[in-house]
């Protein structure tokens, strides 16, 4: 049974992990412009947050943790909340439609 466990945490480690660092690439590459526009903490805070979710998680190594959960959860907000919100805004103010 002790294997199981070391492979479910395992898998909760790799999969938050993964969550983190698709939330800081993806706050990276958004236009700054954007977040603002849809009213939203800026990127360099963005990006801060989430980064720092990252390296919380890898240094943690397990994200079940008082600082591992906090991650966590600002990378699901960024991801569910403001990446929606920024990459439904067009690019250029040109609307012809």
């Amino acid at each position: 049974m002790s294997s199981f466990d070391g492979l479910l945490l395992l898998a909760l480690y790799v999969g938050a992990q993964a969550l983190t660092l698709w939330a800081f690439v993806d706050a990276l590459v958004r236009p700054a412009a954007g977040f603002v526009a849809a009213g939203k903490l800026t990127k360099p805070g963005w990006a801060a947050i989430t980064g720092l979710a990252a390296l919380v998680i890898f240094w943690q190594q397990n994200p079940m943790t008082f600082l591992g959960l906090p991650a966590v959860i600002a990378a699901i907000v960024y991801l569910v909340d403001v990446r929606p919100a920024v990459r439904g805004l067009r690019r250029g103010g040109n609307n012809t439609w």
